[in-house]
């Protein structure tokens, strides 16, 4: 912040108009304009006028405001953290396994017994950062379901349940 919008700032703070600062100096309101606008600079006694005037130190009026430089130096670095959190979550990373989980969890449902070993290992090591990972946990749920109503209808023809048995005498 310049010199020139700390003294508008600090003017407006404690509710002065222009002319009421520049009749308490015994110069122009004109003048007063100049300094808030940038154009001109107070000489040093009027600098130790007005902070007098204004209940501030030359300090205050001369030096940048060092709680705002702290603030934005805390945005800046919540922000650059916010930018690695979204770039972890949108998958930036080198590592991405989707497409290979994806192709695994599709071979589960060709070999029955296979698809019921390896969906809850996928499962498990699908992760977030993964482009395809909720497409993964519905395919490797639907190759669960399948191997175990496929392996329901093996072993039922194997061990002959659900059938009944008719004997015709005759």
């Amino acid at each position: 912040m310049a010199l020139g919008e700390r003294l508008k700032e600090s003017r407006v703070n404690k509710g002065y108009s222009q002319g009421n600062v520049a009749d308490h100096l015994n110069i122009s309101r004109q003048s007063i304009s100049k300094w808030e606008n940038g154009n001109s600079y107070p000489d040093l006694d009027n600098l130790v006028k007005l902070s007098t005037y204004y209940e501030v130190s030359i300090d205050e009026l001369l030096k940048e405001n060092q709680e705002l430089k702290k603030k934005i130096e805390q945005n800046e670095v919540k922000i650059e953290e916010n930018v690695q959190k979204l770039n972890f979550i949108r998958g930036t990373s080198e590592k991405d396994e989707g497409l290979i989980l994806l192709v695994l969890s599709f071979l589960g449902f060709l070999i029955t017994p296979l698809g019921l070993i390896t969906s809850p290992i996928l499962i498990v090591r699908n992760k977030k950062t993964n482009t395809l990972y909720k497409f993964i946990y519905i395919a490797c749920i639907c190759c669960i379901a399948y191997n175990l109503f496929i392996g329901y209808g093996i072993l039922s023809d194997i061990f002959g349940w659900g059938t009944t048995t008719v004997e015709y005498l005759g």
